[in-house]
């Protein structure tokens, strides 16, 4: 069972907690979600091709912006960013100087990991 309690986080908004069964997929030691970070987890391809955020992480977790960041900083995001790209260019929605340079952007990225 699920439980939801509003907090107010101090920066002027408020931030909804979800207790019950995610808190028993965290890490015991700094209250992370197991799944933190988890490309495949938190930002899987659909059915349709394209990849997009689960509803459990969209609508219930409060580190969602963070935890999607740490996965696209991995070498897996880079393949993703590279995908975009390549979706984007074939949509027609990227002209050849842009392709090159994101490109370049993309590969830079794993030669620094």
């Amino acid at each position: 069972m699920k439980t939801r309690e509003r907090t107010n986080s101090g920066k002027g908004h408020w931030e909804e907690n979800v207790t019950g069964d995610l808190n028993k997929a965290m890490n015991k030691e700094n209250n992370i979600p197991q799944c933190f970070g988890n490309l495949e987890k938190v930002f899987p391809m659909g059915d349709n091709g394209l990849r997009q955020t689960p509803d459990e992480c969209y609508s219930h977790c409060s580190l969602k912006t963070r935890c999607l960041s740490q996965a696209m900083a991995t070498r897996a995001g880079v393949k993703v960013e590279e995908e975009i790209i390549e979706r984007s260019t074939q949509a027609g929605a990227m002209n050849f100087f842009e392709r090159w340079s994101r490109k370049k952007q993309v590969h830079r990225k794993i030669s620094q990991k």
